[in-house]
Order: C-alpha cells, then sequence, then structure tokens
C-alpha cells in the first residue's frame, strides 16, 4: 500500500488538532472518520473499457455490439498496430477473409468476421464498461429531430436491450443518459456496482440554435470506492470540413464544459456548497465523434494513400479491391505529404515507435545486460512503406492537434493515446477498406476520438497557465520600464529572456502538445492522479475495430488500468465503532456537565423511627427523582438538591419553561411546585414573568442548591386530586452545549375533607377521609369499603362549630382572670373577620393551621392538635378561619344554587309586601330548605353557633330597656310593627343602648363574613344585580344570627 491514500485535492484533510465542536454529530463523526481514511482504504485495480461508436442510424449496428465491446472481435492486425498472434493462444488463420465477410453483410447477423478472436480485453475481465454512441436516430434535419426525439423510445429500448444482452451475468447498468441522438451507458460489475455513488447526469445541446440535442453531449459523473470521482463526456461536436465548423466545434467544447454541473457529493458527511464541474474529477474520459478532420491535404490524396494499405486485404479479384484498383488508376499523380512544423515548437524525437505493443514493454533503466540483437524488433515507422509510416505522416495535419496546441480545445492537460489505426471516418457501409466513393468523397479523418486526463494533469495545466501569466506581467512591466535598464534594478538579479520564459522546469511536457510528441515518454506510460497518492492510471489499449461493417464509422475502443484507493466496508464499520466511542468519550470530557444530587434526608426524617430500617438505600443521584412523600392540603413539603459542575469547564444552565394553556404564561414548573435557587429572593417561575435573568454559571467544582417546595392551595386542585388526579411531573434542567437533565417530582396526595360536597361528606366514615381506600390503580377517587353511614350533617362542620363555641367561652373566662387575653372588642367581626386577628405571623397561622386540618381529615380532637402553650383567643381564631375556608370549599354551599334561587324568586315575588317578622322568615326560609335535609340542618348548624357566640361577645344585659321594650310575643310584635305603619308623623326614636348597638354591630359583621360562604349563586351578575343579590342574601341570614337577642342564660 502507498504511503499515502488518496484524498480530494479539492476537499483538504481533517486537521484534528484545530479545536472542534464539542457536541458530536453525524457531521463530525462522519469527518472524524475520513481523516482516518487511511486506515479502511486499500488499493484496488480496476480495468475500464471505454467504447465510442457513431452508428450513423443504421439498421443492424447492434447486433455487432457484443462481438466489438464486450468479446473485443472485429480488429485487424495489419491495419490495427495490434499483433493478434501474441499471447492469446491461436494464429487468425481460421478467421473469416474479409471478401466473405462483406459477401453475407446483408444479412440479419453481425457482421464481425466468423471464428475471429477478442483481441482486446473483455468479458469479466472488466470491471466498467462505458459505451458512448452518436446517431443512434436520423437527425439529418429539424423536422426530423423534433418529431423522432421526442416520440420514438425505440432506439433507446433496443441499445438497451442489446447492449444488457452482451454483458456478463450480473453485469448492472449504474447510469443511462440520452440526448436525442447521444446514448451514454456506464455498466458495472457485480463486484464493483455496489462501489459506485454519487451518480450525476447532465445533459448539454449545443446543435441547433445552439441548445438542441442534434449536437452536444451527455455526462456522468460517478465517485468509485468512496474515494475516485470518474467523469465520462460522450459528444458529438459539429461537422464539417471549414475552418467555421472548425470554431464552431472548439465552441461546443467550450459550451460544455461551462453548462455541465453535476449534483453536490457528499464528502466525510458535509455536503458540498456548490455543484462540480469538469475538470474536478480524479479521472476524465471524454470521447466520440469530435468530428476533428485533417486539413493542408487534398482528400483524394488522402483516400488514395490509405487505400494503398488496405486493398491488400482484399483477394486478387474481388469487388472492392478492383474498386480501390480503379479509382487508384483514375488518378495516377504523385502523392506528396508536406510536413507542417509546430506553430512554437518543431516536433522533435519522433523516432520511437508508436504501436499498441510498447505499451506493454518494460524499460529497466538498471538492467546491466545487453539484449541479444535477434530481439530487437524492426520498427514499422522507420519503413516508409509501412501504414504506420504513413499515419505518422498524415497525424501532423490532424485538427485536434492543432486545436490543442493553439490552445482552443482540450489543451487542458487531456491526453490520447499513439493513433495505430485508420481514420475511423468515413467508409462505405459494409466495406472494410473503402473509404467513401460517394459523390462528396469525403476525406478520412479520425473523428472518432478517446481522450483522458487525471486530476494531476488539469492541476499542472493550472499552475503552468499561471506561471505564463505571471511571468507574461512581468514581461510587459520590463518592456514599459525599458530591457536595457533591467540591470538597475536591484530586484534583478538574474539574465532574463521573455523567448525562453516558461520552456524550462515545465511540470509535465504532456499538458502542452507538441505535434504528436508520444515517443518523447518513457514506456510504459502510467499516469498519477495525484502527486504522493496511489492512482494512477495506465492505457493498455486503444484502437479501432476495422472489420465492423454495419456503419460508415469504425468502433473505436481503449482499455484503462486503473489503481486507487477504495473503501474496504469491513474496515470502515470497524473505524465508525471506534471513532464513536472516542467522540463520545471527547465529548463528555470537552463539553459542560453537571451532577443532580437529590437531599433525601428530609424524606426519612418524616418515617417514624421504628420503619426507617426497612427503608431501602435510595440513590443520591437525581435521575431517581424528587419524592415528596404525602403531601396533604396547605401543608408545605420542602426538598433540597444540589447541581454541581463535575466537567473540566464552565457550565451554564437554567430550568426550561413549558408551553402553556392558551392565555396563561409559561411556566417551568406546575402551580403547586416552587424551584428557587439557594440566595435567589424569587421563584424561577416569577423570574420567568418578570423576564429577569435566570441561567446559572458554574465554574469547575462548584455547586449550587436548589429548594423545591410543594404547597398546594387551590381548592380546584384539591378537588381533582380528591378525585384521582397524581402529584406527577417533571423538571427539565438544560445544560448549555450539554445535555438536558430531567427531574421527576412526585408526591402522595392524602384525601381532604375540602373541596366536597355536603354529600359526599355526610358519607364520609369514622376515621374521616384517610379512611377511605384508593383505587388499586388510582383511577378515580377513593372508596368506602367499610360500613355505610349517612350523617345527618358533615361532621366536619359539627366539630368546627362546636370548636368555636366551646373556644369562645375559654377566651371569654380568660379575658375575665387576664388582662393579656382581652378579646378585641372594636372589631365586630372578630373572631371571624380576618381583619381583626391578633395572631399576626403568617408561617405561625399557616402551620396552625395545618394542624387543624389533618385533624378534621384523620377525624381527630380538634382541640388535642394545638400545642398546650397555645392561647385559647389564637385557637378561636384559627378554627374560625378554618370554618370559613371548609364552608368556601364546599362546592354546593349550605345554600346550593337551586335552592337559593328559589328563596330570591319568594322575596321578588313578595315585591313591596316583604316579610317583616324574623320568626315568619325564618319559618320560610327553613320550609324551603327542608327539600334538601342535610343543607338544612347543617344550615341550622351554623346560623345556630353564629347567633350563639354574637350572644357571648355582645351580651345584652338583662336590664336593657331596650330588652324591656321589645320584650313580649309575636303578637306585640306584630301590633307594634303596625301601628308604626298607621303613623302619620315621625316614629319616636328608640334609646340608644351601647350593648344593643354593639349586639346589631356584630350580628351585621358576621352576617357580611358569612354571606358569601354559605350561599351558592350565579356567577358573573352585573353590578347592580350583584348589590341587590347580597341585600336579599343579608336579608335571608340576619333573622337567624339575629335569634331572640336574649342575653347569656
Amino acid at each position: 500500500m502507498a504511503s499515502s491514500t488518496r484524498q480530494s485535492l479539492d476537499n483538504p484533510p481533517i486537521d484534528l488538532s484545530v479545536p472542534q465542536p464539542n457536541t458530536s454529530s453525524p457531521h463530525s463523526l462522519s469527518k472524524a472518520v475520513h481523516a482516518r481514511r487511511a486506515e479502511y482504504t486499500r488499493p484496488q485495480k480496476i480495468k475500464i473499457k471505454i467504447g465510442t461508436w457513431n452508428v450513423a442510424a443504421c439498421p443492424g449496428t447492434e447486433r455487432d455490439l457484443e462481438a466489438w465491446f464486450v468479446e473485443g472481435k472485429g480488429v485487424s492486425e495489419q491495419l490495427s498496430g495490434v499483433k493478434i498472434s501474441d499471447g492469446f493462444g491461436e494464429d487468425g488463420d481460421q478467421v473469416e477473409s474479409v471478401g466473405a465477410q462483406e459477401a453475407r453483410r446483408n444479412k440479419k447477423q453481425s457482421t464481425v468476421p466468423k471464428d475471429d478472436i477478442g483481441v482486446i480485453p473483455g468479458g469479466e475481465e472488466i470491471g466498467l464498461y462505458v459505451l458512448g454512441l452518436q446517431e443512434v436516430v436520423d437527425l439529418s434535419s429539424a423536422t426530423q429531430y423534433v418529431g423522432r426525439v421526442y416520440t420514438d423510445p425505440g432506439p433507446t429500448t433496443k441499445w438497451r436491450k442489446a447492449l444488457t444482452e452482451a454483458l456478463p451475468s450480473g453485469y448492472v447498468i449504474v447510469a443511462e443518459q440520452q440526448l436525442s441522438g447521444l446514448l451514454l451507458y456506464v455498466c458495472a460489475s457485480p463486484d464493483i456496482a455496489p462501489t459506485v455513488s454519487s451518480v450525476s447526469t447532465v445533459s448539454v445541446g449545443t446543435g441547433i440554435m445552439g441548445y438542441l440535442g442534434n449536437k452536444g453531449a451527455v455526462t456522468t459523473r460517478i465517485v468509485l470506492g468512496e474515494t475516485t470521482r470518474m467523469v465520462f463526456v460522450n459528444s458529438h461536436l459539429a461537422s464539417g470540413h471549414d475552418p467555421a465548423h472548425l470554431e464552431r466545434r472548439c465552441w461546443d467544447v467550450t459550451q460544455i464544459l461551462q453548462r455541465t454541473h453535476f449534483d453536490p457529493i457528499s464528502w466525510a458527511g458535509v455536503l458540498d456548497d456548490t455543484q462540480e464541474e469538469i475538470g474536478q474529477e480524479d479521472f476524465a474520459f471524454w470521447f466520440g465523434d469530435l468530428n476533428f478532420r485533417l486539413d493542408g491535404l487534398p482528400g483524394d490524396d488522402i483516400r488514395r494513400l490509405l487505400m494503398l494499405h488496405t486493398k491488400g486485404e482484399y483477394d486478387v479479384g474481388h469487388k472492392s479491391r478492383v474498386k480501390i484498383e480503379g479509382e487508384l488508376a483514375a488518378n495516377d499523380s504523385p502523392i506528396v505529404i508536406h510536413n507542417v512544423e509546430s506553430d512554437d515548437e518543431s516536433s522533435e524525437g519522433e523516432s520511437e515507435p508508436r504501436s499498441s505493443e510498447t505499451l506493454d514493454q518494460g524499460d529497466d533503466e538498471s538492467s546491466n545486460t545487453l539484449p541479444d540483437p535477434d530481439d530487437f524488433i524492426q520498427d514499422p515507422s522507420q519503413d516508409p512503406a509501412s501504414l504506420q509510416a504513413t499515419l505518422d505522416s498524415l497525424l501532423p495535419h490532424d485538427q485536434l492537434k492543432h486545436m490543442q496546441r493553439k490552445k482552443k480545445a482540450f489543451h487542458d492537460g487531456w491526453r490520447e493515446g499513439p493513433i495505430t489505426f485508420l481514420p475511423t471516418y468515413k467508409y462505405d457501409v459494409g466495406s472494410m477498406g473503402v473509404f467513401d466513393t460517394s459523390e462528396k468523397k469525403r476525406a478520412p479523418s479520425w473523428c472518432d476520438r478517446i481522450l483522458f486526463r487525471t486530476r494531476r494533469d488539469k492541476l499542472d495545466y493550472d499552475t503552468r497557465k499561471q506561471e505564463e501569466e505571471m511571468a507574461r506581467i512581468k514581461d510587459e512591466e520590463m518592456k514599459a520600464r525599458g530591457i536595457d535598464h533591467a540591470g538597475d534594478d536591484e530586484d534583478v538579479l538574474f539574465d532574463y529572456n521573455p523567448d525562453e520564459d516558461g520552456t524550462e522546469d515545465s511540470p509535465t511536457k504532456n499538458n502542452d502538445y507538441d505535434e504528436y510528441d508520444e515517443g518523447d515518454t518513457e514506456q510504459p506510460e502510467t499516469f498519477e492522479a495525484k502527486e504522493g497518492c496511489t492512482d494512477k492510471i495506465h492505457q493498455a489499449f486503444y484502437t479501432s475495430h476495422q472489420r465492423v461493417l454495419s456503419s460508415d464509422h469504425k468502433p473505436l475502443d481503449a482499455v484503462f488500468t486503473l489503481e486507487y484507493d477504495a473503501v474496504v466496508p469491513e474496515l470502515k464499520q470497524k473505524i465508525q465503532h471506534e471513532v464513536a466511542r472516542d467522540l463520545d468519550r471527547a465529548e463528555n470530557e470537552g463539553r459542560p456537565g453537571i451532577t443532580v444530587v437529590v437531599d433525601h434526608s428530609a424524606e426519612v426524617e418524616e418515617v417514624p423511627m421504628s420503619e426507617r430500617p426497612k427503608l431501602k438505600r435510595v440513590s443520591t443521584s437525581g435521575s431517581g427523582g424528587v419524592n415528596f412523600g404525602d403531601v396533604a392540603y396547605l401543608q408545605r413539603k420542602i426538598r433540597n438538591l444540589t447541581i454541581a459542575n463535575t466537567s473540566a469547564i464552565q457550565a451554564t444552565f437554567s430550568f426550561v419553561e413549558r408551553p402553556s394553556v392558551s392565555g396563561e404564561s409559561n411556566r417551568i414548573a406546575p402551580p403547586w411546585l416552587s424551584v428557587r435557587f439557594v440566595g435567589s429572593e424569587t421563584s424561577e417561575d416569577e423570574r420567568v414573568l418578570q423576564k429577569l435573568k435566570r441561567e446559572v454559571t458554574l465554574e469547575p467544582g462548584d455547586a449550587v442548591n436548589v429548594t423545591l417546595e410543594v404547597f398546594i392551595d387551590d381548592v380546584t386542585l384539591v378537588r381533582a386530586l380528591n378525585d384521582g388526579s397524581m402529584l406527577d411531573d417533571v423538571l427539565v434542567l438544560r445544560v448549555t452545549e450539554g445535555r438536558d437533565h430531567f427531574i421527576p417530582i412526585r408526591g402522595t396526595w392524602l384525601q381532604s375533607c375540602f373541596g366536597r360536597s355536603v354529600a359526599e361528606l355526610i358519607r364520609i366514615p369514622e376515621g374521616g377521609v384517610r379512611a377511605l381506600l384508593p383505587r388499586p390503580r388510582h383511577d378515580g377517587p377513593p372508596v368506602n369499603r367499610g360500613q355505610e353511614v349517612c350523617w345527618s350533617a358533615p361532621r366536619e362542620l359539627f366539630k368546627l362549630t362546636e370548636a368555636v363555641e366551646i373556644l369562645t367561652e375559654r377566651v371569654l373566662a380568660d379575658a375575665n382572670m387576664l388582662e393579656s387575653s382581652q378579646v378585641p372588642k372594636e372589631a365586630a367581626g372578630w373572631p371571624f373577620d380576618h381583619s381583626a386577628w391578633l395572631l399576626k405571623d403568617a408561617k405561625v397561622r399557616e402551620q396552625r393551621i395545618a394542624h387543624i386540618l389533618e385533624a378534621l381529615d384523620a377525624d381527630k380532637n380538634l382541640n388535642e392538635c394545638f400545642a398546650p402553650e397555645t392561647p385559647a383567643i389564637q385557637r378561636l381564631e384559627i378554627v374560625a378561619k378554618v370554618l370559613i375556608m371548609f364552608l368556601s370549599s364546599l362546592t354546593d354551599g349550605l345554600v346550593p344554587e337551586p335552592l337559593w334561587s328559589r328563596l330570591e324568586q319568594d322575596i321578588i315575588a313578595r315585591g313591596p309586601k316583604p316579610l317583616i317578622d324574623s320568626e315568619e322568615i325564618k319559618t320560610w326560609v327553613l320550609d324551603v330548605l327542608s327539600s334538601s335535609p342535610n343543607h338544612n340542618i347543617s344550615f341550622v348548624f351554623l346560623t345556630s353557633m353564629l347567633s350563639r357566640v354574637a350572644g357571648e361577645l355582645a351580651p345584652i344585659p338583662k336590664a336593657s330597656s331596650w330588652r324591656d321594650i321589645k320584650m313580649g310575643s309575636a303578637r306585640s310584635s306584630f301590633d307594634t310593627v303596625r301601628r308604626s305603619l298607621s303613623w302619620k308623623g315621625k316614629a319616636p326614636p328608640l334609646p340608644e343602648d351601647p350593648s344593643v348597638i354593639r349586639r346589631q354591630e356584630v350580628e351585621k359583621a358576621y352576617v357580611d363574613v358569612f354571606r358569601d360562604v354559605v350561599f351558592r349563586a350565579p356567577l358573573g351578575l352585573k353590578d347592580k344585580d350583584r348589590r341587590a343579590m347580597e341585600e336579599r342574601q343579608r336579608e335571608v341570614l340576619e333573622p337567624f344570627v339575629r335569634g331572640t337577642r336574649d342575653g347569656p342564660p
């Protein structure tokens, strides 16, 4: 294997010393694998056979395809320079004669001579077959062009079938392209086909109007073995012998080069930004009917000169020989071939023979053994009568060589093998060696050619062109300054001769054509595609198939041996695994990374000491998530995280917002969870709302603590959790240029008596809501699997109202004995009005409320949930607050909306004749509520408690004048009201007793506090309607709170 493996000169090697991105991707993986391509590429050899044939739309030409193109038959030893008897095992004596071959030409069979020997490599020996055909349809006029190209698929189908049948078994067509009469096929062997990729085909028309396809080229680009780009150009250039036609051919070449753009190739996983053009490949082959003619010689002289050689192939008296002899006898003037000098340098050193045999000869300069004189082979070109001498005299007149010298076409590195065969055009169809005998008698020419070029050839040409341009600019500068003063310029340290500039030290002599100077190169001729790489090309054969008779052109083919580095899939897969492993390790080391550690100590502390030994050992990583354990209503649970930068570089991270419901702001956590970095005054969700910076940056080894707090204070959420919803979520911690960390959050919801209806609460068994058993799959609310119960009213309401009464009595007793336990008499709504509370510490109040809630849910004594040192006045405030919260959380309220609607309708129906007597109002209300006994009893529980508490906190002394006036039966009250209504003047005011006024203020304050939590009324009313409804609710509730206004017993 060569010391340096192949790499595209257009795609420089990947320098792994340059810092690469920290994050891996398919591109970075492919680049890293590509950088180690030397480890998974191995030198490979392949033979490529390129054939070109202008079939002139002649019928039956497809029958000759297998014989000449695949089997290598139809080559004339005498007229091709190929020794048939050398190296092929048999001589050619048994091959069908030319005369017999021409005689049966009209039969529908191959025109190749019978019993012919295939002298050109073919069959399974060839890895790639490339076939270029021209004029597969007759396109002699624009009408025929338009009519045939778009309506007749027959020729393409015919040739595809012929080629498929001719190829060895298993060969496949990897590229196919047609442009009018041009067809291009690339076929690969079973071993090579899987290694062909990035196939791109392009058609360029240069014919009628400069764009139609009667002239032009079809081009295919392939990548072989994932390393080597190859381009095949099949072209048919403008015809004609005039100088204008020659210029048009050069124009065609320029157009093909400019307008051919291939699809981008993916190199090392990265797609090229631009399309490729001809000139960027590693190997290029340009073939077809290039239509270059012979200049400066009469056509008749060329025909006569060549037919002197072809007539010997016919037997004496054969009609073709007779025709040739007749033409030679018709013009017996001497044939003079003038020598053509190069425009810029003479052709020298052409004594080297140019037969195909020389391509197979070695040149061992190190050998010290002299060859035997008998081993010397006479050089055919030294014999004036030889065919090669004739060809050598004609080739200097070849237009293609002239255009290369003048740098008008194919001058940028294109090569051609030695021409040792007759011109391929133009013959009488059906003849082996009779040149055009029609009226036009076209001069024979090498119209059909196969050129090739390596990437190194193109680069050497570009380098030389740049050097010549720089020399020209320098020359003009020196002439402008005066060449005789060049010595005065201190920068000029040498004698400069513009006429000799560029003639020495040229990179490659072959890049500038010197009138067919193949003899100056060493044999065998092998060309490197790129310096220091294993890519090489060697042309083994280049000849025409003179004995194919079915067209006026002779088919031409060439065989090349290519050495190139190809990918070995098994080795590449192994390298890919290694690179992926290395990249993953490097990525983890070179990218920011954090470790999340969950503090589980709080979880352990919540477990009773007797059960702690049974706990399984918990992980300290964040992968296990955060478990808040049992979570209850209005009870805070806190967990701590530690986030540490365990990478070697700075790490920046933040919690990720998740999309929210329409109309709501984005949040990083659910509403029941608060996330706060220790040291920050605001939670992360608050920072989101305030659009504050949330990213945290840690240096390697640093850490930061995060506090997670669960707090359920939304009754709507409580209802959902009671019905079976789960406390389950995931926080996403995103590391900039690193990976995301997912932190599961979970908790176990403890059933609450809040957020339920009266109908639910009256069926709660002893033991409270905690006695309800969860469903096996947690797919719904818990069920009562014990005794079926039905209380007259919620036991929680009974407990709370009873506790309020008991604590009120205790508070009053403490107030009589202790100066520090005085009731705030200036606040009429105390203890139910929160604005009058004496306990101002919200945190302490929250903790004590949580204890009351726990006692209610577990059916425990409320008084036992307080610490002994808690004053009775604070206990009363806490219980009063919980009572209001409990009533507010009832889904149906003490007076459900349907019952309230009936009460309101009765009030409206009475209009100007409302009920005035308290007892009548109470009787009417209780009668309406009696349709729902449980709500009725609950309503009485509450109002009775309020009336008694008001009487305790704002008593009316028995000696009060107001009491004496108001004492009496309902009858006396009614009489008093009636007399008041019949009084014409202003009624006398009642005496203003301070205790009475105080009692009235307390009752009114209690009604204002409980009005909204007792009744369930429609929402969304206008302000006027809402105020009217509130007044009606007050009228309903006040008689119950007022009671009889008796003093304390």
